[in-house]
């Protein structure tokens, strides 16, 4: 195997922490990847927020800067603004981002802050034990919503693309789905934008991987891809909604 996949020289050679079945080690792979194939290693730096992504700690090998629960974009400016010089992004799940977070990542983004993120939606809050999240789907089960989440006395999910192409400060705002080998692919290459986009002082890049969580959504691996291809899919459309090639302010 060693022959046909070289490992990234942006992870650990630890084995994954994940849950079994986690599309999460594929995003991590993925933006691992596009550092390497961007030579930004030793000048990228990577905010730490609160949730799953947390394993990171043992899976990247860059500098790691820890935020408190859902400011990791607020971090991230003070990052970026400090040393801009460097790559600075965010990998954060939807209970984090379009939670306690939703004040930070809107306005990051309406400031155009010139930073990367990316944003890992799998519904539900997976850390801690399958809460109903902002995301949550409309009849989908949670800890929080045993009977499944109701339209009446909660709303509708949350659609962060949705809600961010409509500022006019963000660069690229984009959803892909990690279920198929084609949307990775796309994924992949959206995370190349983002990145390009603030390595050429574009502005706010934020990119929506539709993620899976076998565990807290009591299923297995396939069973979870399923899911995501009759439902999750379905209410979060993939699709480039922003994508401008001037910088911001221009």
């Amino acid at each position: 195997m060693s022959e046909l996949y070289e490992r990234p020289k942006s992870i650990l050679p630890n084995a994954s922490s994940y849950c079994p079945g986690c599309l999460h080690a594929t995003a991590t792979k993925i933006i691992a990847e596009v550092i390497d194939e961007l030579g930004v290693k030793d000048k990228a730096i990577y905010v730490l927020p609160v949730g799953c992504s947390t394993q990171g700690l043992v899976s990247w090998d860059l500098d790691i800067i820890g935020s408190a629960h859902g400011r990791a974009p607020a971090v991230a400016t003070g990052i970026k603004r400090c040393r801009p010089d460097c790559l600075v992004f965010c990998y954060q799940g939807d209970g984090d981002l379009a939670s306690i977070g939703l004040a930070e990542i809107m306005s990051a983004a309406n400031r155009g802050e010139n930073i990367t993120v990316i944003y890992a939606n799998n519904s539900i809050f997976g850390m801690t034990g399958g809460q109903m999240a902002p995301t949550t789907l409309i009849g989908q089960k949670a800890t929080t919503a045993v009977t499944g989440r109701q339209l009446l006395g909660t709303g509708y999910p949350l659609k962060m693309c949705e809600l961010i192409k409509e500022l006019d400060a963000p660069r690229l705002v984009v959803r892909c789905s990690l279920r198929t080998p084609a949307g990775i692919k796309k994924a992949r290459a959206s995370i190349l934008k983002g990145f390009k986009n603030q390595l050429e002082g574009k502005g706010f890049s934020f990119i929506e991987l539709l993620t899976n969580c076998p565990t807290t959504w009591h299923t297995d691996a396939l069973g979870s891809l399923d899911f995501m291809e009759k439902y999750t899919e379905k209410y979060f459309e993939c699709r480039t909604f922003t994508d401008k090639e001037e910088r911001f302010g221009e």
